[in-house]
């Protein structure tokens, strides 16, 4: 569980760079995309740190 949410939040944060890196523009789509990847890596971390 905690090596799937880390993926899936390398996975949106890459996402957010790439769209950051061709300056198109998506409205508020890449920032829900960070939030989302920024959430799953501090439940990661807390999950880590709890085990």
């Amino acid at each position: 569980m905690v090596t799937l949410l880390l993926i899936i939040g390398i996975i949106l944060f890459v996402l957010w760079v790439v769209g950051l890196i061709t300056r198109r523009t998506l409205g508020g789509g890449l920032h829900v995309l960070v939030v989302i990847g920024g959430v799953l890596l501090i439940i990661w971390l807390i999950l880590a740190i709890l085990r």
